[in-house]
């Protein structure tokens, strides 16, 4: 192999057989990201390969962990005048638009993360093919940060998988797996490893045509077709957000149908979405995202290899589920063996939305152990039964006895004391709480609970342990409620305290999808059950009276979703549909007020380290409008 050139991110070199190797590895950076520098860089090496033209070209990732995470989300932060903005969309357009018509055929070679600006210089590749290792994630998230993919996403995507599946991708920033990126038709191949690089050098001398879109796919992307499509999306956006609390959506229907996919062809579009300030709340996001993902690196992660699970409820099967989807081995006991067989029914729903081998190496994880043999060789013993102090006491003595000195038992309360749980514990130390929230599967949060004198390092592993299954720590301080369940409680209660005075509860949720919050609270509390909203108040707020119609309903025991009968009725775990309403005034703004009250006060008890964490929390916690950028950000620019 001989080096053509080495740059600082960049390194060029050719085969005997002419073929170049074009390898990304951003010095100093855990992930590759296309900085001004990495893309000027870039067209250095397009220049050398100008003058001396290869058979064809690889472009890789030189780092173990992925491809290219997107573009440098610093330098767009840093965006303070239109025409800023405007020269980094021309910059990647007009490099990935020379990529794309050079005369040489071109392959990206991806593994494991390709977000954003990295797939979208995969899209401007003849080939692409994806290794299935280590776990990929294929995805145009820009729409999360309140903008469009402008280097040449919204023109390519639709015409290789169809503008419907390309719609869908790009107004939701969902992110794709292997089996669904080859289905789609994002890649060409899906190989192992160990076949990667000769694959990829078989394709790229193939001559054979680059993939397109075709039959309806095709012709969807024409013509008065094209418009019916966009037509459709601008429902879709419009039921999901009546409000256009999100403009970046409608600005990508646009430049798809109105300027095939051309994000420069309106300098307006631009100029409106970089001055809103849904965009930079939901950079802010960004960044208060990545700040819980680094709670995650204190530990060493690498020694979590086994997790025991005690309770098969709602919750102890779907924190089992998730870790033995997320690589991890998983036994999970209970003493009712009819609840283990319910939460591996419903494991198996879960694990079949992935490929067939993925599927089989999570159901191969997840072990049935009634009997509680996992406990004895477990990293973590997590506790997950019902919110009883004298019970959760008894249980740990039982495992205690038995689990390695190092490893870790947490338990799953929302609720109770960690003070008052380990008073019986020979090593209260290494006693933490790990709060989930429900569903498992859907909530990326996870509350890492700290009591005094609880063992730093055992904080730390904790944390590691949960953004090893790809979930977000949030450290706080041992109280009633930790932060979100804090917040949530008052909220509730206030929009109960709404209904008895008369309010129909679906004007209470009307209001607060108006607002921005992803699910109204009154459905949020038939979805939690009506039964623990109503202990979760009791606990919070000990000797106020419970509103009068969650007391009613939990007598004649109407508790949400799970019995079929709450607020409203539930057929399948979905609640009756209901129309929209006529919102009296000031109703959003009573109910959203004690949840910011109560975010202060946590921040006040030192429950959580500062705003910014605050703020992070209840987004990642309870959905609060990403768009206003947290409750104390929002308080702050109403003020």
């Amino acid at each position: 192999m001989q080096t053509l050139l080495q740059l600082n991110n960049w390194t060029l070199s050719k085969d005997d057989q002419a073929i170049a190797y074009l390898v990304i590895d951003c010095p100093e950076r855990s992930v590759n990201a296309l900085s001004k520098q990495v893309m000027e860089e870039l067209a250095q090496a397009l220049d050398h390969l100008d003058k001396d033209k290869p058979a064809g070209l690889i472009i890789r990732s030189g780092k173990s962990n992925g491809f290219i995470a997107g573009a440098d989300i610093a330098e767009f932060s840093s965006i303070s005048a239109p025409n800023e903005g405007q020269a980094l969309i021309e910059r990647g357009w007009n490099l990935f638009n020379r990529l794309s018509q050079v005369k040489y055929p071109t392959l990206a070679l991806i593994h494991g993360m390709c977000l954003g600006g990295g797939l979208e210089l995969a899209l401007a590749c003849r080939y692409r093919i994806l290794v299935d290792s280590p776990k990929p994630s294929l995805a145009l998230p820009e729409v999360m940060l309140g903008i469009y993919p402008g280097w040449g996403g919204v023109k390519r995507l639709p015409a290789l998988i169809g503008p419907q599946k390309a719609m869908d991708m790009m107004l939701t920033g969902r992110s794709l797996d292997a089996r669904r990126a080859k289905s789609y038709g994002l890649v060409d191949y899906v190989v192992a490893p160990r076949v990667a690089l000769q694959t990829a050098k078989d394709i790229v001398l193939s001559k054979r045509p680059a993939a397109r879109a075709k039959g309806l796919n095709k012709l969807l992307n024409t013509g008065p077709f094209k418009k019916i499509v966009a037509n459709g999306a601008r429902k879709q956006v419009q039921k999901k957000d009546p409000m256009g609390h999100y403009p970046a959506t409608t600005a990508i229907i646009d430049i798809w149908e109105k300027h095939n996919g051309n994000g420069l062809a309106d300098p307006q579009i631009i100029n409106r979405l970089l001055s809103s300030p849904t965009t930079q709340n939901l950079i802010r996001v960004f960044h208060l995202q990545e700040r819980l993902k680094a709670f995650g690196k204190q530990g060493q992660a690498d020694r979590i290899q086994h997790v025991h699970v005690v309770g098969a409820g709602v919750m102890g099967g779907g924190i089992a589920t998730w870790c033995a989807l997320q690589g991890i081995k998983t036994t999970l006991q209970d003493t009712d063996y009819s609840r283990i067989a319910g939460a591996v029914k419903q494991a198996a729903s879960l694990f079949a939305r992935r490929d067939r081998l993925s599927a089989q190496a999570a159901r191969d994880r997840l072990i049935p152990d009634p009997e509680g043999q996992g406990i004895d060789e477990a990293d973590i013993v997590i506790e997950a039964i019902y919110e009883n102090l004298e019970a959760k006491q008894a249980l740990y003595k039982q495992l205690e006895a038995r689990m390695k000195p190092e490893a870790i038992l947490a338990t799953n309360t929302s609720s109770l004391s960690l003070v008052d749980l380990r008073t019986s514990l020979e090593r209260p130390e290494r006693f933490v709480g790990i709060h989930f929230f429900n569903p498992v599967s859907k909530m990326p949060l996870v509350e890492v609970v700290n009591a005094e004198g609880t063992d730093p390092q055992a904080l730390a592993q904790a944390c590691a342990f949960v953004g090893k299954i790809a979930k977000l720590p949030l450290p706080v301080q041992d109280t009633p409620g930790f932060l979100v369940n804090a917040v949530l409680g008052p909220y509730m209660l206030e929009a109960m305290r709404a209904v008895d005075e008369g309010i129909e509860p679906e004007v209470i949720d009307t209001a607060m999808l108006r607002f921005g919050m992803p699910m109204g609270p009154i459905e949020l509390a038939d979805t939690v059950g009506l039964d623990i909203a109503m202990a979760a108040g009791a606990q919070l707020a000990p000797g106020s009276e419970a509103p009068k119609c969650l007391a009613e309903r939990v007598q004649q025991g109407n508790l949400g979703a799970k019995t079929g009968q709450g607020f409203y009725t539930w057929k399948d775990r979905r609640a009756s549909q209901f129309t929209q309403h006529t919102i009296p005034d000031g109703l959003e703004q009573r109910l959203v007020t004690p949840l910011i009250e109560q975010a202060q006060i946590q921040l006040d008890k030192g429950i959580i380290a500062d705003a910014d964490l605050v703020d992070a929390g209840v987004i990642f916690g309870t959905g609060f409008a990403p768009f206003r950028g947290g409750p104390l950000n929002y308080k702050a620019n109403k003020s």
